[in-house]
């Protein structure tokens, strides 16, 4: 297998997307993770910008680092100055890294109209900024800024810039797509002509996505022969955004052959996409190719009962390769395989039968507002309602919610439950800060005596929203609640046109699943 070195710039690049700012904490946690994965290189910052930066660079020296090299990013020395005494030039050699990645001008437009200055003086800029580091016995990397754009307007003087960095002793000449806007092929065409005019040449690709088409740039870079990649876990970038490596990581390894990271260390690539989400203080996006928690996800009701026969035949690959599972949804879209797969996932005994009553059960609620995608718990129990010798474990009699608004006192929610558990009717009370609180409560008095694991169940997440907003206050409502213990979360959904029911019945869902079919689950992962 050809190598294929993954140079991360997410603590660079990435943080130049909208809303994205790390700590120097945070730098040093995925520094950590990014190096448990594999990858060749790891993009810091950039020391002359801040002082954060500067401060990453100095505690990252304490980490023991396995697999990857830290990278300094900066610029390449000021026009008509000395190399020497360049303060960019200076915090990028304070930052004391093994790497230095410097950034040129390619494009004729930024020659002569943003840096404002002479073809011949940006080659010298160029030269000194690269021989200077490598007297310095760095390993050096040469951004290409622009390049592509660059070639397009001025074919020779792109090629000149690279010339300038290979022959002062560049590492490696980086092509970048820096506004995004190639297209494959041309990509292709002009990486080709950089291995044919610099054969010796290590050749790198740095993309970006306002074309949509980062990935697929990036493989057509490698396809052409570039051997390093640049790019940042989950896409994240300045504007639309740079070449997700959470795609070409897999893309690479799993499809074209290519070796990127040491196989075992793939499996941990959907993990690392997530907590860099949250470390970002962002919501992972599910959507996302390989690691997207919908990425394997499966909804249509042919799609499923075709997986049921053979699981290759709606899935690219095995998701466990890069840490993801396969989930079967259940909706109105959903066939009997669909409740079939669900019942097996939560170790149900269902037949066919069953299976089909469930099904019409769940297509006919999803017209009136629920919403079972999201909501497994309320699958589970109408699946596990579903069965012969069901006996349910509670079964309400009345409730009633006062809620009291009083001058002084402020707000008082009141919840009375009447429920028969195993043939007595059990009468409890409970105060809370608002009507479902309160529900919550008499609903765990009545039977924490008989169940006290009740006491380990939390509300985790309680959404509610407005199905049909025309009809003002006599709206129908979707509640959805997440709950929790010490080793599962699970959801449940409960829906109609008055929202403390809608509220009861997701509260009922979740607390049957949790003392039914919960500790089923959790027995079965513990004994697999």
């Amino acid at each position: 297998m050809t190598k294929v070195a993954i140079y991360d710039t997410t603590l660079r690049d990435g943080t130049q997307r909208e809303g994205i700012s790390l700590s120097v904490a945070d730098k040093l946690r995925v520094t950590r993770m990014l190096d448990d994965l594999g990858v060749a290189y790891i993009e810091g910052g950039w020391p002359g910008s801040n002082p954060k930066d500067a401060a990453y660079f100095e505690q990252v020296k304490a980490i023991p680092l396995k697999t990857a090299k830290i990278a300094a990013f900066g610029s390449t020395r000021r026009k008509n100055g000395d190399v020497a005494t360049d303060p960019n030039i200076i915090a990028l050699v304070e930052a004391d890294t093994p790497v230095v990645t410097l950034v040129g001008k390619t494009s004729m437009l930024h020659v002569t109209e943003v840096l404002q200055t002479t073809p011949e003086e940006n080659l010298h800029m160029i030269a000194e900024s690269v021989r200077y580091f490598k007297g310095l016995g760095k390993e050096v990397i040469y951004d290409a800024e622009h390049f592509f754009d660059g070639v397009k307007l001025d074919f020779e003087y792109g090629f000149d810039t690279l010339r300038a960095a290979f022959e002062a002793g560049a590492d490696c000449l980086c092509l970048c797509d820096t506004n995004g806007g190639s297209l494959p092929w041309e990509v292709a065409r002009f990486v080709t002509a950089a291995r044919e005019l610099f054969p010796e040449a290590k050749i790198g690709i740095h993309t970006h996505n306002d074309g949509e088409l980062a990935v697929a740039n990036s493989l057509a870079a490698v396809q052409a022969g570039a051997s390093q990649v640049q790019g940042t876990i989950n896409g994240y970038g300045e504007r639309c955004g740079n070449a997700n490596l959470c795609s070409i990581i897999p893309d690479l390894q799993l499809k074209m052959g290519y070796d990127c990271l040491p196989s075992r260390d793939l499996y941990h690539l959907t993990a690392v996409s997530r907590t860099v989400a949250e470390i970002a203080n962002l919501a992972p996006d599910n959507h996302l190719a390989y690691v997207g928690k919908s990425a394997f996800a499966h909804k249509g009701g042919i799609h499923v009962a075709a997986m049921r026969r053979n699981i290759n035949s709606y899935q690219h690959i095995e998701p466990e390769l890069v840490g993801n599972e396969m989930r079967i949804l259940v909706s109105d879209l959903s066939g009997q395989g669909n409740l079939l797969s669900k019942a097996e996932e939560f170790g149900l005994d269902v037949s066919t039968t069953e299976a089909v009553k469930v099904l019409e059960e769940i297509k006919r609620l999803e017209s009136q507002g629920y919403v079972f995608e999201g909501a497994e718990a309320s699958v589970a129990v109408r699946l596990h309602r579903a069965k012969p010798d069901y006996q349910p474990i509670f079964s309400l009699v009345d409730f009633t919610v006062i809620v009291e608004e009083r001058r002084g006192r402020g707000s008082l929610a009141q919840a009375m439950v009447k429920l028969e558990i195993d043939g007595e009717i059990a009468h409890t009370a409970g105060e809370g800060n608002g009507p479902v609180n309160a529900l919550d409560l008499a609903l765990r008095k009545a039977l924490i005596g008989r169940y006290p694991q009740i006491a380990d169940f939390q509300l985790a997440d309680y959404k509610v929203r407005i199905l049909d907003g025309e009809n003002g206050t006599a709206a129908v409502t979707r509640v959805m609640i997440e709950t929790q213990n010490h080793h599962q979360r699970w959801s449940s959904v409960g829906a109609g046109a008055n929202i403390i029911r809608a509220s009861w019945l997701a509260l009922a869902d979740s607390v049957e699943y949790g003392l039914c079919i919960a500790p089923e689950r959790e027995t079965k992962r513990a004994e697999a």
